[in-house]
């Protein structure tokens, strides 16, 4: 009688099978790209230089006078929650429970991972306008979730007589992704990485296609100081039915230039944020302890503060995406975020990856590939990002090496 050996079990991966799509981020691999030769980062969107003197006066202050150097109150120190509170107010009419109804967390990231894990079950579908901003992808999937992306394409138009590039939504193609699985809308704007900074008919569609299909949406807003016309930044929360249904995002890192901060929050209804909290308290329960106040006193800087903010990004704005015109780009001026996307077939290139690869070698530059925010790869393939939160003379000396693509 002869036996057989069983055969070997079939190894299983290390890393969970709903994180396998997800390698190294490309901010990652970029990053590493520019030390390794010595070149300008343009991909990875941190300023250079940090934010106000007395913000960061005022972290400095909390840490000596023992000021959060322990663990800080669960959903924030009450400084903070007020101040968010209050700024929500002053800028938008929105009125939130600083108690109950605003959740401090380790920058917006987290804040989104929360939100997705509290709110979502295995199964649901969660409609993002595609590009987005990688962690969305990847938040969908530990939740459990199924990512539906509705793509944002690239328009040309005349405004003024001026000519004019942006990406732009189809409501249609948005209301035909909604099923009956449908869960959640996650919305953001001003959009990363595209600039876009949806209009208001777009959000008033948008908040009717949520309460007729009874949706809740998370909204990321953290580049709401940065919208470049005079309309201003336009919260979904404050469209009718839509204060009980969504979960707004911000940030201190975008708009106080201190990202390593990461100070970020969470304002929504009281069993929206009860729901985030659950979820939050078992990722890093609380964090950033002694710059929770710094961005307390940050958010009751003058407006003078953020209007000088906007113009500096705005000029920035011009004076990178004149250059990339120079070197033969074709590019969408972003009505907000500090983000420029350009398309790169002027250039006689359509692959946003090698070209990204190669540019740091050729020009001294380094860009992120927009097909990295696809699920449509070949949507995203031609388009490259570069961010503008530089010092001038770096974004001068960018525009410069760039310029040799022309010849």
């Amino acid at each position: 009688m002869t036996s057989s050996a069983s055969p070997a079990p079939t190894p299983r991966p290390v890393l969970n099978r709903r994180l396998a799509e997800f390698g190294t981020t490309i901010f990652a691999e970029m990053s590493a790209l520019a030390v390794r030769t010595g070149s300008i980062n343009l991909g990875q969107g941190f300023p250079d230089t940090d934010g106000p003197e007395e913000i960061r006066e005022a972290a400095v202050r909390a840490l000596r006078d023992g000021r959060g150097n322990q663990y800080p109150p669960g959903p924030g120190v009450p400084e903070l929650r007020t101040a968010i509170a209050a700024h929500q107010e002053r800028r938008y009419g929105l009125t939130y429970d600083p108690d109950t109804e605003v959740l401090v967390t380790a920058g917006a990231t987290e804040a989104i991972a929360a939100a997705l894990l509290a709110l979502l079950e295995p199964g649901d579908e969660v409609i993002a306008l595609e590009p987005y901003y990688d962690s969305y992808a990847a938040c969908i999937a530990m939740a459990g979730g199924t990512r539906v992306p509705v793509t944002l394409r690239p328009y040309e138009g005349a405004r003024d007589g001026v000519a004019y590039r942006h990406f732009r939504l189809d409501l249609d193609e948005l209301r035909d992704a909604v099923t009956d699985r449908t869960r959640l809308l996650l919305i953001n704007t001003p959009h990363n990485p595209t600039g876009t900074v949806l209009t208001r008919e777009e959000l008033t569609a948008i908040a009717e296609l949520a309460v007729e299909r009874d949706l809740l949406v998370v909204t990321d807003e953290v580049y709401e100081h940065l919208v470049f016309d005079d309309a201003g930044h336009l919260p979904l929360a404050t469209f009718p039915g839509m204060r009980e249904r969504t979960v707004t995002i911000g940030s201190a890192g975008k708009t106080f230039s201190f990202t390593g901060w990461k100070v970020g929050w969470v304002t929504a209804p009281r069993e929206l944020v009860s729901a985030v909290r659950s979820a939050k308290q078992f990722l890093t329960y609380v964090a950033s302890g002694p710059f929770q106040y710094a961005v307390a006193e940050a958010l009751h800087l003058p407006d003078s503060y953020f209007a000088d903010f906007r113009a500096d990004m705005l000029a920035k704005r011009d004076l990178l995406a004149s250059g990339l015109e120079r070197a033969g780009f074709k590019v969408f001026r972003p009505a907000g975020t500090y983000f420029i996307t350009t398309d790169i077939r002027p250039l006689g290139e359509s692959d946003g990856f090698a070209f990204c690869r190669s540019l740091p070698e050729r020009c001294g530059v380094v860009a992120i590939p927009n097909a990295v925010f696809y699920d449509h790869r070949e949507q995203g393939a031609p388009f490259v990002r570069f961010a503008f939160c530089k010092r001038t003379g770096v974004l001068e000396e960018a525009a410069s090496r760039l310029k040799t693509l022309a010849a």
